[in-house]
């Protein structure tokens, strides 16, 4: 039976992700930062599917606590086959308007965690000669919007590198790139997302099913949806001119306030 450890667990599309793999009957290591949380989600996993679920609370902004997480993936009497890097989370303000600390924050649980657990599970997998990894990152990654978009920016082209690196050991690595997926991101980043149209919005259980199936096809770059294939496809091909002050900035107007 194959294990998989999921930060950002407790909630959106982490939470998606932890309960198809228990579905599949993989073992899981839930990492989030609310213990009472998780602790909910492992019995309802246990209970429900019969799988072993392993909590390990951690704050990915702070150094010592995602170390933690590193053993973990790196513990070679208990090897993790998927890592799935979920844990992230949106700011409202611009980068100027933000408190800096909050910024910091970000950058430390959406570019450092994921380089790091990235850095102990590509060993140790490469190690063993198999193993996945799945850096979940965002269309805004193609985009120049601010520090989200310049963090998940990191994450795509860091596991396009990575996946480079590792290819012919066995081991895999995937960016999963979703567009606007229905999800508690938007309610705790106080972003205003009515406005948006519906042909926009994923289902965070599509989004999983689709990122699970490029994993297994070995795709390096996962982007869920048709409709977010075409805009991707678009920005990608789009002089940088045009995408630092384009159609991604407009939609970005309509999920906030003020």
């Amino acid at each position: 039976m194959s294990t998989a450890l999921v930060t950002g667990a407790s909630a959106g599309i982490g939470r998606a992700f932890a309960l198809r793999l228990a579905r599949q009957g993989s073992d899981l290591v839930l990492v989030a930062r609310d213990r009472a949380r998780l602790e909910r989600m492992a019995a309802e996993l246990r209970a429900q599917h019969g799988v072993q679920v392993e909590v390990l609370v951690a704050d990915l902004s702070d150094r010592a606590q995602t170390e933690a997480v590193c053993r973990r993936l790196a513990d070679p009497g208990r090897p993790v086959d998927l890592l799935v890097n979920n844990a992230g989370f949106g700011l409202r303000r611009s980068f100027l308007d933000n408190d800096v600390r909050e910024e910091e924050a970000g950058l430390d649980v959406m570019v450092r965690a994921v380089l790091l657990t990235s850095h102990a599970a590509g060993r140790a997998m490469r190690e063993r000669g198999r193993g996945a990894i799945l850096n979940v990152s965002s269309v805004a990654s193609f985009i120049a919007n601010g520090t989200y978009s310049a963090e998940k920016a990191f994450v795509t082209v860091f596991s396009e590198g990575l996946a480079s690196e590792l290819a012919g050991t066995g081991v895999t690595v995937t960016a999963l790139c979703p567009g606007f997926t229905r999800t508690e991101f938007h309610e705790r980043a106080r972003m205003r997302i009515s406005a948006l149209p519906e042909a926009l919005w994923l289902d965070a259980d599509v989004v999983v099913a689709q990122a699970l199936a490029d994993v297994a096809a070995g795709r390096v770059l996962s982007v869920p949806g048709a409709q977010w294939k075409v805009v991707t496809a678009l920005v990608r091909a789009a002089p940088r001119p045009l995408v630092r002050g384009g159609a991604m900035r407009a939609l970005d107007r309509f999920r906030r306030r003020g």
